[in-house]
């Protein structure tokens, strides 16, 4: 996903080798919604504001002929962008909407969503560290679930760096690995895990913390080769280009171990970044019942298993009961889930002030020779 210096909440993106497919269903799906220009709330279709990963037939095709309906998609990258096409639509066009959990609220704040009925939810099992109560829950209402997860970390190729050296952010900074780093450019998760390796926690940011942070960036820029968009950072880690990809995670290398079982990530003992994206249901929807539906089957075991491993990219499922594979289960790592989860931390989410000014700090860091 496209994400320079704005604030685009989602961390996450496409696998290099899916990306002209992606940009493919996002065409098809598109199309479909002009064709269908003045019917989109029809009674037996499903529209649904998705990130890629929702794009998958292996993922719609079940929900769409247990209950004899059309799920029509349109994908895009980033709250800003998702609450733009709402404010360009009319009421009613829209059923569901994947959103990353942190920005639940401003939905809610919009008037846009309808509060979930928890009582027909899997929330208890849910890993409870993604349950994100804080964003997803606002005055006591559930507006959104979250549906998967993963970490911004440390990405790399365990056959050409010591996995042991991984387990700690120092490993980035230092000179054994200078000139095979990457670096993934987007802002807020890298900041938080430069502020991480300093020792400070992502929900506690301040702009005083702001010159060390910018310290830690300068010192993991001159050990990298290259500080790239997100598909020519993980480009490089896959193709051997860099060993480490600083940002990079599960959504990396897990959709990529089929083409390079040595691609793997860590959670340094230092923590992780954690990102988490959720479902909320439309108020102005004319469906509310089947985007219930939609939104349990999403939940439910099976939709788990097939929104975690999507041909767009893995991630873990929130619900710990998914169906998964022992294969997918180990690509993933779910059985250390609890451990890793122990030591993530949220998502950096600074006021617009704070946010601004950690622009700048990226900005500087992207300039430095």
């Amino acid at each position: 996903m496209s994400i320079k210096l704005k604030k685009t909440p989602n961390p996450i993106t496409r696998n290099p080798l899916s990306v002209l497919k992606g940009h493919l269903q996002g065409a098809c799906a598109a199309a479909a919604l002009l064709l269908a220009a003045g019917s989109l709330a029809q009674a037996q279709d499903l529209n649904a504001l998705i990130w890629c990963d929702h794009a998958d037939p292996a993922l719609l095709q079940p929900f769409e002929e247990a209950n004899g309906v059309k799920v029509n998609v349109k994908e895009f990258e980033g709250t800003g962008a998702g609450l733009a096409i709402v404010e360009q639509s009319q009421p009613g066009d829209w059923d569901v909407m994947v959103i990353d959990s942190i920005d639940v609220p401003r939905g809610v704040e919009k008037g846009l969503f309808e509060p979930l009925p928890e009582d027909k939810l899997p929330l208890a099992d849910l890993f409870p560290q993604v349950k994100m109560d804080s964003s997803t829950v606002v005055d006591g209402k559930r507006y959104g679930i979250t549906e998967k997860f993963g970490y911004n970390t440390i990405g790399y190729n365990k056959t050409k760096v010591d996995p042991a050296d991984m387990q700690s952010l120092a490993a980035l900074t230092g000179d054994k690995y200078k000139g095979k780093i990457a670096i993934y450019d987007y802002y807020l998760p890298v900041i938080g895990m430069a502020a991480l390796a300093i020792g400070k926690k992502t929900a506690e940011l301040t702009e005083a913390d702001l010159p060390a942070i910018k310290e830690e960036l300068l010192k993991m820029k001159a050990n990298a080769k290259l500080v790239g968009e997100v598909t020519a950072s993980q480009t490089a880690l896959a193709t051997g280009e860099v060993d480490i990809l600083v940002g990079g995670g599960e959504w990396v290398t897990a959709g990529l171990a089929k083409e390079n079982p040595a691609l793997d990530f860590s959670i340094p003992k230092e923590g992780a970044v954690l990102w988490s994206q959720s479902l909320a249901m439309f108020k102005d929807s004319k469906n509310k019942e089947l985007a219930l539906k939609f939104i349990q089957y999403i939940m439910s075991p099976e939709g788990q298993a097939r929104l975690a491993t999507s041909s767009c990219y893995w991630g873990m499922p929130a619900n710990s009961k998914a169906a998964l594979s022992d294969e997918q289960k180990k690509i993933l790592r779910f059985d250390e889930q609890p451990e890793f989860l122990a030591r993530a931390q949220a998502y950096p989410a600074p006021n617009a002030d704070l946010d601004k000014k950690m622009q700048d700090v990226w900005t500087e860091m992207l300039q430095a020779q």
